[in-house]
């Protein structure tokens, strides 16, 4: 039910998308949708990385019930790049500011010279059981144009999640 919402992000965008579920404290990627420029992140389903340093992962663990970040925090928090955030106190205040802004940033800290946006995806019970993002190249994703990326993509997350049957709260 999510491709034409992922196809239309794409397009959109310009850049890659991903869908993203949590795999224990990891995240797994179960649909890309590949940009059609040269540079780009080459993605392959079933592929799994930490949670706590993809914009996938965080989008997923700050809306998620709080013993899924627990169990990260319980485990290494292991550099992927020397951007990697790895204090346990800084992601607890980051996974609260994604919660207040509504999506997740990944400035090179999964894979260097990358950048991404992802928001959570709800089911109608308002579980956030899965989550969309935008991947690209820094070199295309300067302040200006992530910021306009994150609308894109908090805008996809809700139209998927109103198609799952969530309500999203007037307040």
């Amino acid at each position: 039910q999510a491709v034409p919402h992922l196809q239309a992000l794409c397009e959109s965008s310009g850049e890659t998308v991903h869908l993203a579920v949590l795999h224990d404290t990891e995240v797994m990627f179960l649909r890309n949708i590949e940009s059609r420029h040269a540079i780009r992140p080459r993605s392959y389903l079933g592929v799994r990385k930490p949670a706590y340093c993809t914009s996938e992962g965080r989008a997923l663990l700050a809306f998620g019930p709080p013993q899924q970040v627990s169990a990260v925090m319980r485990g290494e928090l292991v550099s992927r790049t020397p951007k990697t955030l790895t204090d346990k106190a800084a992601i607890t205040r980051l996974l609260q500011k994604i919660r207040i802004q509504g999506y997740a940033v990944d400035d090179e800290e999964s894979e260097i010279g990358m950048r991404g946006v992802a928001a959570p995806i709800f089911d109608a019970s308002g579980l956030a059981g899965a989550s969309v993002g935008v991947v690209g190249p820094v070199q295309r994703f300067p302040a200006p144009r992530q910021r306009a990326l994150a609308g894109m993509v908090v805008a996809t997350a809700q139209a998927i999640s109103a198609h799952l049957g969530h309500q999203a709260d007037p307040g």
